[in-house]
């Protein structure tokens, strides 16, 4: 299946969640590595590991990113795999929807992280007003990219978002949703309200939940978010 278009703009409100100064850094689905640039820009000593599955993408983010392998991340070996080890932090920018088994995978990389090692990504929310207002219509048609990529293979909302998280072994630490201006949804969230009401859920939190378009968040394994 195609990939989703390639692209040259990094997420800032991901750049703002990974801590300067870390050793070293792999993002899953680095793209062309623009957010590899915007992070090396302030931190060049950092050993960032770009992984890309597009062979096209992967040959440019080589010209940025300190290493770049072109795999996909669920296929490699376990001697491949060692080979991330010590990280301090894994990047999932929008592509932890594309993977068969995102819980398989978070749990394999907890045994590669650092003390105090990190998960940093960007989740489509499921749950955004125009992929209900589409499934209520009967329109769910996938699309090159945005909340219907025909690449998407997981769907999560910020509940289930929570829970891949926690049921992998990982607390979020920190976290906050991604809104822009969207005036046409304002039509829509009363009859979000109302069918939370039907279905003996809280309209207030589903109205909540339904405005974001992503959510960016930090998570660490359990036992390092006890220390």
């Amino acid at each position: 299946m195609k990939q989703t278009p390639a692209h040259d703009q990094h997420n800032p409100d991901l750049l703002r969640m990974i801590p300067d100064g870390l050793k070293k850094i792999v993002e899953v689905g680095c793209s062309r590595g623009a957010l590899a640039r915007a992070y090396l820009q302030n931190n060049p000593g950092c050993d960032y590991v770009g992984l890309e599955i597009d062979a096209d993408s992967a040959l440019l983010a080589s010209r940025i990113c300190r290493s770049v392998i072109c795999a996909d991340v669920e296929s490699m070996t376990d001697d491949a795999f060692a080979a991330f080890s010590p990280s301090d932090c894994w990047i999932f920018g929008d592509s932890l929807e594309h993977l068969r088994d995102p819980w398989t995978l978070l749990r394999r990389i907890k045994n590669h992280l650092t003390p105090g090692g990190m998960i940093v990504a960007c989740i489509p929310n499921s749950q955004h007003w125009s992929f209900q207002a589409r499934l209520g219509c009967g329109l769910l048609r996938y699309e090159d990219q945005g909340l219907l990529d025909r690449t998407h293979l997981r769907f999560f909302t910020r509940i289930t978002m929570i829970d891949l998280f926690e049921s992998s072994g990982y607390r979020l630490v920190e976290g906050y949703p991604r809104i822009f201006n969207e005036p046409e949804r304002e039509k829509f969230l009363p009859a979000i309200r109302a069918m939370a009401l039907a279905a003996g859920a809280d309209p207030a939190v589903a109205e909540k939940d339904a405005i974001p378009l992503q959510y960016v968040v930090k998570a660490v394994p359990v036992q390092m978010a006890a220390l």
